[in-house]
């Protein structure tokens, strides 16, 4: 029954994904969650995200971003990020994931979400059966209080490395640890 809500990876950041080890396994695109996976709830986009979004690009993989915002957030936030988007997706609705792969142009075994709740990107992404990866999720420094569903969230994650590989389906996505990266 939880299964529904395992990711098939998780990573600390999104800057500890290797998008080109996603590349040589076969993705083609991927979806991007905004809000505490790319950045603070309601914060613009970061020098760090564009060059990432540049790097992404660069090695031939497609991006579409898929939130539940309004689009007058959404560009605020890629006013220098060159991306196609999804805004008020009703996640973890399916529509909005088949919308994503739509724009993208690519299967859903082509594509990977990338998000930080389990409840809505996971969840979403499972539904649509679109592989997918967890990220922790962003927090300000000394922001201390985090919502309910975060603790369920712990709990999930938890059973999940308790299972065979520790819950692993794409296997090697992580990129080492650099004092360039640990600084993003």
């Amino acid at each position: 029954m939880l299964k529904k809500y395992f990711p098939c990876e998780y990573a600390e950041s999104v800057f500890l994904i290797d998008y080109e080890k996603l590349l040589q396994k076969g993705f083609k695109g991927i979806i991007f969650d905004i809000d505490n996976t790319l950045v603070h709830h309601g914060d613009d986009s970061t020098p760090e995200i564009d060059a990432l979004f540049k790097e992404i690009h660069s090695l031939g993989l497609k991006t579409v971003l898929l939130t539940n915002n309004d689009e007058e957030r959404v560009l605020r936030f890629i006013r220098n990020i060159d991306t196609p988007f999804v805004c008020d997706a009703d996640k973890p609705e399916k529509k909005g994931y088949l919308k994503a792969l739509e724009i993208l142009g690519i299967d859903k075994d082509e594509a990977v979400v990338i998000g930080d709740q389990i409840f809505t990107d996971i969840y979403g992404a499972n539904q649509c059966a679109i592989p997918s990866i967890l990220v922790k999720f962003i927090t300000l420094p000394g922001e201390t209080k985090i919502g309910k569903r975060r603790y369920i969230e712990k709990a999930i994650l938890s059973i999940r490395k308790l299972g065979k590989n520790g819950g692993s389906k794409i296997g090697g996505i992580e990129r080492k640890k650099t004092n360039a990266l640990e600084k993003r």
